[in-house]
């Protein structure tokens, strides 16, 4: 099967990208803060928080240079019109309920191809704002792609649009922190049968990390605009 990109150019995916930054400066005060943390070009895994189904396009809308592949569960794409809204913005599908090793071989592949994908390792919303331990699927990702992991901590989400909640609280400040990437070289120290849940506890750690930042802290680098 060929992957979306193959099949959708990138056209919709920037244009889509630049309303919600839009929106996002309007309406949420959005700020990022440590993008160039973000490798330009090479395989990378964009690893965040997850509090709200804003949380998605506020990690993107840091990211000006790079189209970034989220996983995301099947459930939000059925029917035609969604299936080919998800492709259109580059989504892999994964089914949640179960350990979906097809999705996982796409996502190891386009990583090898360069690709920066994005996924959320708690793998669903938190219910109260905290975050939540790692499933160890990320855990598998990392380990079989080899690819650098850059921590983000997505902040105001879970204010503005927690689960339940059908309408976001319009003027609640969005902050997203991207951190350092943590390397390949980092993950091999891990071995043994939890070297994947070792691996995924790590990156919540450093999202963590990011979340004890005071306000403003600029994790090495100037808000986006």
């Amino acid at each position: 099967m060929k992957p979306p990109e193959r099949l959708y150019p990138f056209h919709f995916y920037w244009h889509t990208l630049r309303f919600f930054r839009a929106f996002f400066r309007v309406f949420f005060r959005f700020h990022a803060y440590g993008v160039e943390h973000v490798p330009p070009r090479g395989p990378c895994i964009v690893a965040a928080n997850h509090a709200s189904y804003l949380d998605p396009p506020a990690v993107a809308c840091g990211i000006r240079t790079r189209v970034i592949r989220y996983f995301a569960r099947d459930s939000l794409s059925r029917g035609w019109l969604l299936r080919q809204l998800f492709r259109a913005l580059q989504v892999i599908p994964i089914a949640r309920e179960r350990g979906d090793v097809r999705a996982l071989r796409e996502g190891i592949e386009q990583l090898r191809e360069g690709a920066l994908i994005g996924l959320f390792p708690e793998g669903t919303r938190t219910p109260d704002g905290s975050l939540r331990p790692a499933k160890a699927g990320i855990g598998f990702l990392i380990a079989k792609s080899g690819a650098a992991v850059v921590p983000v901590h997505v902040d105001g989400t879970f204010r503005a649009l927690p689960r339940g909640r059908v309408w976001p609280r319009l003027f609640t400040p969005i902050t997203v922190r991207y951190g350092p990437p943590i390397s390949a070289e980092e993950f091999a120290r891990f071995e043994g049968k939890d070297a994947y849940d070792r691996i995924a506890a790590l990156v919540m750690e450093r999202i963590a990390a990011l979340r004890s930042k005071p306000a403003g802290h600029r994790a090495g680098g100037v808000p986006a605009a």
